[in-house]
């Protein structure tokens, strides 16, 4: 019996290493820490940006930093390579200003569903755009939904706490 109570806590840990180590590679750093490249690169796209933090990752064996800033008073990310490529813009909108076919979308699989936060993604050579959508569902489940821009649902995810302060 004393044994059994040991392979549930060992279980029990190891559930909790693996639902906490999705993003253990993520790690704010100092904006003194950011490569020049990837702050000129910012600012040339970006001239007003008040930059407020910065994450580095790695994403598929290459470092990534994340820039949180804003720009003519709206919220954006960028995440860019260390020698500045820009790999993906999210720009905070108005949820008025979704495409119809996104919210249509939404509404398709949710249609209950408060949307509360929208945001424009752009990434990748061919410049993609995507949109991610906070929701609250009618039974008060918070989500997090990628769509393209033709109101298809590309990804759903449970919102957590960590989602609006990387």
């Amino acid at each position: 019996m004393r044994i059994f109570g040991w392979i549930e806590a060992i279980t029990a840990l190891g559930l909790l290493v693996v639902a906490t180590g999705a993003r253990a590679d993520e790690e704010k750093i100092p904006l003194d820490d950011v490569p020049r490249a990837v702050i000129d690169a910012v600012k040339a796209k970006f001239p007003d940006a008040k930059i407020k933090k910065a994450v580095k990752e790695e994403e598929d064996g290459t470092t990534v930093y994340e820039l949180s800033f804003t720009h003519e008073d709206k919220d954006y990310k960028v995440e860019a390579k260390a020698d500045g490529t820009i790999i993906a813009v999210e720009r905070e909108i108005a949820v008025s200003d979704l495409p119809e076919a996104v919210v249509k979308g939404v509404k398709a699989k949710y249609p209950d569903a408060k949307i509360e936060k929208a945001e424009e993604v752009t990434e990748g050579l061919n410049l993609k755009v995507t949109y991610e959508i906070e929701i609250e569902t009618a039974e008060k489940k918070e989500l997090e939904i990628t769509l393209d821009a033709s109101g298809s649902i590309l990804k759903t995810e449970e919102e957590d706490d960590n989602w609006m302060r990387r």
